[in-house]
């Protein structure tokens, strides 16, 4: 028993000292655009399947006459251990539109919720609404390739709105109206308005699941707050 607790205060020893160093490093969110930036151009802006092949979220077989195939979840996550390729579609992007659309919104939205939260927190939303966004998107449409950091980008917007929801003071300085325009944005996706006038195809489902997991996420965090404060 005397092992166990000791064991237990040296784990939470680690745990709270490195979550105290990167909560003194603010910058998380530049490495996450400088590699969607060098991927986009190194692919070209993924015309180059041989190259965004790793960062899809199934594994994709290239023959030597050029034809390709994607292999199924089984058979990349069980057979192939390739548990990357949950997060790593968010660095693969299509246009330049899309690409720097995604990158400001990181750029705005880490930087706030780095600088007050902490970059813990933030890998541990972007991880968390990667996987859950990408899974969502490959699970409804069948499709392995899609990509952008938008359902990244929606976790973030569904977190910040959480946290604010009940506060008498704004946290992030986020105004109300673009929360709303966010989720208008979202909803004439899923209607085709947005193809429609010429914005390409949309990861209607990952925009979704990011936002339901970016929300859930900060209701996790709200618990587990109240639950100390409780203590």
């Amino acid at each position: 028993m005397i092992f166990l607790k000791h064991a237990e205060k040296n784990l939470v020893g680690v745990l709270i000292f490195q979550s105290y160093k990167l909560k003194k490093i603010n910058n998380f969110h530049i490495p996450i655009i400088i590699a969607s930036i060098l991927i986009a151009l190194l692919s070209n802006f993924g015309s180059v399947i041989i190259f965004i092949e790793p960062f899809t979220f199934t594994q994709i077989n290239i023959s030597n006459l050029g034809y390709f195939s994607s292999l199924t979840v089984d058979q990349t996550f069980i057979d192939n251990n390739q548990w990357w390729r949950l997060v790593s579609p968010m660095f693969l992007h299509f246009s330049f539109a899309h690409l720097a659309f995604n990158c400001l919104w990181i750029y705005i939205l880490g930087e706030k919720i780095e600088r007050i939260d902490g970059s813990l927190t933030f890998i541990s939303i972007v991880i968390f609404t990667a996987v859950s966004s990408n899974s969502l998107q490959y699970f409804w449409n069948g499709s392995s390739l899609f990509g952008g950091l938008s359902g990244v980008i929606y976790g973030l917007i569904g977190f910040c709105m959480i946290i604010e929801m009940d506060s008498s003071r704004d946290i992030y300085d986020i105004p109300p109206g673009l929360y709303m325009f966010m989720i208008i944005w979202m909803i004439l996706g899923f209607m085709g308005v947005l193809e429609l006038f010429g914005f390409g195809s949309v990861a209607n489902f990952a925009h979704l699941g990011g936002l339901v997991s970016g929300i859930i996420f900060a209701m996790m965090l709200k618990t587990i707050s109240l639950i100390r404060k409780n203590q």
